[in-house]
Order: C-alpha cells, then sequence, then structure tokens
C-alpha cells in the first residue's frame, strides 16, 4: 500500500533501549510502536482524550501480525501509519506501516484484529454505531 493510503501518520525517534547491539529495533518493539500509534489514531479519531477512551469502545487484541521489511535503526524518525480497514459486527480491522524519512521507505508492515467487548472478561459485543460513524468520517469511507 502506498503511504498515502493512510490518513494518518505519527512520528517517532527511536531510542537507545529499543535497539540491540547493532543498533537495530529489537522485533518486539514494531508491535510497541503499532500500539502507540492507535492510541495516537484514537485521539485523532475523537475516541481518546489522555485519561483513557471517552466513550469509545474496550477493545482487545485478538491477532497482531508483523511483516519486517527492513531494519529500524537508533536514531531514525519513523512514521508510523495507521488506518482502520474495516469494522465488523464486533471486530475493527487496523492496518500499519512503518516508514523511515519522508519518502517510501518501507521497514514493515502489519494488521491487528481487535474486538469490542464491554468489561474486561467478557465476550466480543457489537460496536456501537457512533463509534462506527466516528471512524468512517475520519477515515473518510464506509468500513463495514
Amino acid at each position: 500500500m502506498a503511504r498515502t493510503d493512510f490518513r494518518f501518520s505519527f512520528p517517532k525517534r527511536v531510542r537507545f533501549a529499543e535497539v540491540d547491539a547493532q543498533a537495530v529495533v529489537f522485533n518486539s518493539r514494531y508491535l510497541e510502536y503499532f500500539d502507540i500509534g492507535l492510541v495516537e489514531y484514537f485521539r485523532a479519531v475523537g475516541l481518546y482524550d489522555g485519561t483513557g477512551l471517552s466513550g469509545g469502545p474496550e477493545m482487545h487484541v485478538a491477532k497482531a501480525e508483523v511483516q519486517y521489511k527492513a531494519p529500524i535503526l537508533l536514531d531514525e524518525m519513523v512514521a508510523i501509519c495507521v488506518r482502520c480497514a474495516r469494522i465488523g459486527r464486533s471486530s475493527m480491522i487496523f492496518q500499519f506501516e512503518l516508514h523511515v524519512g519522508p519518502g517510501e521507505d518501507l521497514r514493515a508492515t502489519g494488521e491487528e484484529v481487535q474486538v469490542h467487548v464491554l468489561e474486561p472478561r467478557a465476550p466480543s459485543a457489537p460496536l456501537p454505531d457512533a463509534v462506527v460513524t466516528k471512524f468512517e468520517a475520519f477515515e473518510g469511507r464506509p468500513l463495514r
């Protein structure tokens, strides 16, 4: 996917604690970068106010996938690109790309399936229409 297919990206500089002895980002940090991007994406959509989800859905990760394309190195600026690809009855699919620099220097892609619940140990529950509407308005297209 082209970087321009993402309406949202968040910049993050790679810090020393995130890399190994060769100054390459640890593979586990990629999911952390996705999480950082997702929080900022929810903020941009209008569902996060800094104290938690403000009227937004309680979501649990059901699936997380990373495809590594090229190493990310110490002190590089990473653009964490996030988009909601699809919304189901109780789940949402988010796509991620990690780019370095201003162009199309793609270093990793990913996807997460997140499931809406009403409380932490409860089964999945339908996503409220108001939440779906916010994501569709932000993405500028139908998601269902």
